[in-house]
């Protein structure tokens, strides 16, 4: 073969959009890294304090088995989590309802509050950045990383799944 076999083709339209999105998804999962290492916390510590936020603005129980399943953690690695959220001061672990053995968590105030120092030059760059665009354009770029969001969720599970891994054709 040539080594114009192995030349990548021209970007196109989608394919660029698609490397900004790797290239966000990089650039935020180094930022958490960066932010959660001044706390001394791990991203997985981050990724259960997320879950733990998101669950319960929707009303839901967040329990040790939520947080094993949405962060594909072995129930080991599921307890040690909790302990370093517990004894950091980020988590509490109550016991409510009639079944008194199941253990629920919840954010304490110094999560919120380290969450938010952590959070905080981010949010106020991003809003910056958004502060550029109009409404509109706003709610037509929400509406696209809902889609991409949706389609990365899609793509998890099929690939969970043992779904097809061969690349499809271009969007």
């Amino acid at each position: 073969m040539t080594d114009e076999a192995f030349q990548r083709p021209p970007d196109s339209a989608p394919q660029s959009l698609v490397r900004l999105l790797q290239d966000f998804s990089l650039e935020a999962n180094r930022y958490v890294d960066t932010a959660g290492s001044r706390k001394d916390m791990h991203r997985t510590d981050l990724n259960a304090l997320a879950v733990i936020m998101r669950h319960t603005a929707k009303g839901l129980v967040v329990t040790p088995g939520v947080l094993r399943k949405e962060l594909h953690l072995s129930s080991p690695a599921t307890t040690a989590l909790i302990d370093r959220l517990d004894s950091s001061g980020h988590v509490i672990r109550e016991r409510h309802g009639s079944d008194r053995r199941q253990v629920q968590l919840r954010m304490t105030p110094k999560a919120f509050q380290d969450g938010g120092a952590m959070f905080m030059p981010l949010s106020r760059h991003m809003g910056a950045a958004m502060a550029e665009f109009s409404p509109e354009e706003l709610d037509l770029v929400t509406r696209f990383m809902t889609a991409m969001v949706e389609a990365t969720i899609a793509a998890r599970q099929e690939a969970s799944d043992g779904g097809p891994s061969s690349p499809g054709p271009p969007a």
